[in-house]
């Protein structure tokens, strides 16, 4: 039964981006309602938000929590339009979430943190940076300053977590919601598809023995906030951690380049040439779209290498070769990244000489 597992996990990492749609068994229940918790704090400039839902685990005919979690988006400008359960065909099936340039539809699932059943309002793209909305996002805006505020009105206050069906969500995809069926697509990140697989192989996180309420229902990169966040009115609020699940959420060296924190841009130059300082932008935002680059053929190169260990079978001692290996290329590219970086800085425009920020 494992094996069969692994080839339906590998079968799903190698559906082309194109063609996403309903994948896996049809079952006849559906999932739970959607588990109430908080929002951990983002934990830096450049990471999306992903929400929690529930996955089905045929071995053990179940559904399993897969908790939400800070994730950073493949490309700039793309959004996460999340998965969903739907009636069909006398069962439900789960539609697969994706990367794109619009949000599509999700079964009008009411998520929270700007999910609340249509398009996204917990952040937008502006000029290559992504800007948090902070009434629905949880954002240190002592540290973060790409932040706005609107309030969004929720019409569809409810936890059900399945489209269609007895008690399901009655909603249907508009003509722009289609339209974004259509665009590119960019499937689930490793980061994404490693908290699945780790969900899945958690007991604790069954339907059957956590009875709708999982101990965890948020992943944290920080320490979350005491109190839920203002903008989660109705939306799902974090389990309190247990101390060694506190302690598994400390910062670890980075393994594999999706986590590796964010590229951060630079606080913008004003030497009082406003040329010179538009060009080191450019030269700047040339500099992280590189190196963006750089890390994500770097993490597609990992994760063919990983599924090769899958087909293979590779023993313990094999795959931890393999990971030493990862953390290794992952450390030694961030550390050339670190070197360009200090490179850039030094050609950054000096203030002239006279004072004063205004060009002459």
């Amino acid at each position: 039964m494992r094996i069969i597992r692994l080839l339906f996990a590998f079968l799903i990492l190698a559906i082309p981006a194109a063609s996403f749609g309903q994948i896996g068994v049809s079952i006849a229940v559906g999932p739970p309602e959607l588990p109430v918790y908080q929002q951990p704090l983002c934990p830096g400039d450049g990471y999306l938000w992903t929400p929690g839902y529930w996955a089905y685990d045929d071995s053990v005919s179940d559904y399993y929590w897969v908790p939400g979690a800070w994730v950073q988006a493949p490309e700039v400008g793309y959004l996460w339009t999340p998965g969903y359960w739907g009636w069909g065909n006398g069962g439900f099936l789960f539609n697969e979430g994706y990367w794109g340039p619009t949000v599509g539809f999700y079964g009008g699932i009411n998520y929270g943190f700007g999910y609340f059943g249509e398009g996204f309002g917990g952040g937008r793209w502006d000029g290559g940076h992504f800007f948090y909305n902070r009434s629905v996002s949880n954002i240190d805006i002592g540290s973060m300053h790409n932040v706005y505020n609107t309030r969004i009105e929720v019409n569809n206050d409810t936890r059900v977590s399945f489209n269609g069906g007895k008690g399901g969500v009655e909603a249907h995809a508009n003509a722009q919601q289609e339209a974004a069926a259509h665009e590119r697509h960019i499937p689930a990140v490793a980061a994404q598809s490693e908290q699945a697989r780790t969900a899945c192989a958690n007991p604790e996180s069954r339907a059957s023995v956590n009875r709708g309420k999982p101990a965890v229902a948020a992943e944290t990169a920080r320490p979350a906030a005491a109190e839920e966040h203002p903008g989660t009115t109705g939306a799902p609020a974090e389990a309190t951690r247990t101390e060694p699940e506190a302690k598994a959420a400390e910062p670890r060296a980075a393994v594999h380049p999706s986590e590796l924190a964010p590229i951060a841009h630079p606080a913008p130059v004003d030497s009082g040439n406003a040329k010179a300082d538009q060009k080191y932008r450019q030269q700047q935002d040339k500099l992280i779209a590189s190196q963006t680059q750089e890390r994500q053929n770097l993490q597609r190169k990992q994760d063919a290498e990983h599924q090769q260990l899958t087909q293979q079978k590779a023993t313990d001692a094999r795959t931890q070769q393999v990971e030493q290996k990862h953390a290794q290329q992952t450390q030694q590219l961030a550390q050339k990244h670190t070197a360009q970086q200090q490179q850039m800085q030094s050609r950054q425009p000096q203030p002239r000489s006279g004072g004063g920020n205004r060009p002459k």
